[in-house]
């Protein structure tokens, strides 16, 4: 993992901490999140984000999700996914605020950066 992605776990974790990061996104903080989104789609069905990634095959798959799957469980912050062969289909929630949260952001951030990594 890398520094970055290391500096962006931690934040997903410090919602253990008692800070802000377990409580629901605001309007505001939302609307600027989908802004600039870098393909974070929402959902039609809940307060969720989606993205889907294409990869080389089922082995870039499988290690872009183990990289993912890492970081999430330092985190305590795991994603909903769906892969066949080289697709990912990745939905970012928050279960306890019943929606998104600061935790999705920064995870998305970490998939968003092992997705350059892994190649989608």
């Amino acid at each position: 993992m890398t520094e970055k992605a290391f500096k962006l776990t931690s934040g997903v974790r410090r919602h253990r901490q008692g800070n802000a990061m377990s409580d629901k996104l605001t309007p505001q903080e939302r609307d600027e999140f989908l802004a600039d989104a870098n393909g974070w789609l929402t959902t039609n069905d809940r307060d969720a984000v989606k993205k889907t990634f294409e990869l080389a095959n089922f082995k870039t798959a499988w290690a872009f999700m183990n990289y993912i799957a890492l970081a999430a469980e330092k985190a305590d912050h795991h994603p909903e996914w769906f892969n066949v062969y080289g697709k990912v289909e990745i939905t970012l929630t928050s279960h306890d605020v019943k929606g998104l949260s600061k935790r999705d952001i920064a995870l998305a951030k970490v998939i968003d950066e092992a997705a350059e990594r892994y190649g989608s």
